[in-house]
């Protein structure tokens, strides 16, 4: 059974436009890994994004919530993932912080 990691992320952007700089980060990241041996896919409806992403035998998947000041990120590890629980945990916000601040 997966272990779900959950991170909530203020912005004060709206829901339009944090969708819209989450939909280029995550356009990002696919093209960065989804050459080789890593396989990325990602499926939008509505405000929540679906992703996955698989390498080495281990395959990860969440979901994110856009919301009109705030988004919610939840990641659904496998076990052999767990341990870096908190680590991923501060990347992901920080690389949530840097797509989401106002410039």
């Amino acid at each position: 059974m997966p272990r779900p990691v959950i991170i909530d992320i203020a912005h004060a952007l709206g829901r339009e436009e944090a969708r819209r700089r989450l939909k280029g980060g995550f356009g990002r990241i696919r093209d960065q890994l989804g050459v080789g041996t890593i396989a990325f896919q990602e499926r939008w409806e509505g405000e929540r994004l679906h992703f996955s992403a698989g390498a080495l035998g281990q395959s990860v998947a969440g979901r994110v919530d856009v919301m009109e000041r705030s988004v919610r990120i939840e990641l659904d590890l496998p076990w052999p993932l767990a341990a870096l629980a908190e680590s991923l945990q501060r990347r992901v916000r920080n690389a949530g912080l840097l797509l989401l601040e106002e410039k």
